[in-house]
């Protein structure tokens, strides 16, 4: 599973121009599945993004994680993050799961996240075209991967 972290000052998600998730600050999540990902790696990948300290504490050093600072996230699928552009120069996106595999995973990312954040998380919709709008903080990006486990 690899996802791209990006603390935001405001996040939104259309389908045919009608807003279906947004936020204010927090983060947007963009996620992508690949076939060896399992339950495993959703819980290391949830807990790594819930814990990750890049909000701003008082002294202005990232140091609280987005329960302590009472923030939202945003979460896309995107499974161009697992594109290879090994040969060519047209994408190869192999790597990245089907359908009938990465819905169930998705779904399950967004309830485990759920319930380590405490709250309701706004998603695009699988599989849809999507406009996402992105208001980068920072700009602040961190790309995760439970296989690598950097």
């Amino acid at each position: 599973m690899r996802v791209v972290v990006q603390r935001v000052k405001k996040s939104s998600v259309k389908i045919d121009n009608v807003v279906v998730g947004k936020i204010d600050k927090g983060m947007t999540i963009l996620v992508a599945i690949e076939d060896r990902d399992n339950q495993e790696d959703i819980e290391w990948i949830t807990n790594k993004i819930i814990n990750l300290r890049i909000f701003d504490d008082s002294n202005k050093v990232m140091n609280l994680n987005v329960k302590e600072v009472n923030q939202d996230i945003l979460v896309v699928s995107q499974f161009t993050l697992y594109a290879s552009t090994k040969k060519g120069n047209r994408p190869s996106y192999l790597k990245a799961s089907k359908p009938e595999i990465s819905i169930p995973m998705y779904e399950k990312f967004i309830i485990s996240l759920q319930n380590k954040l405490g709250k309701t998380i706004p998603t695009g919709k699988f599989g849809a075209d999507m406009e996402v709008e992105i208001i980068n903080d920072g700009p602040v990006t961190i790309i995760i991967d439970s296989k690598l486990k950097e």
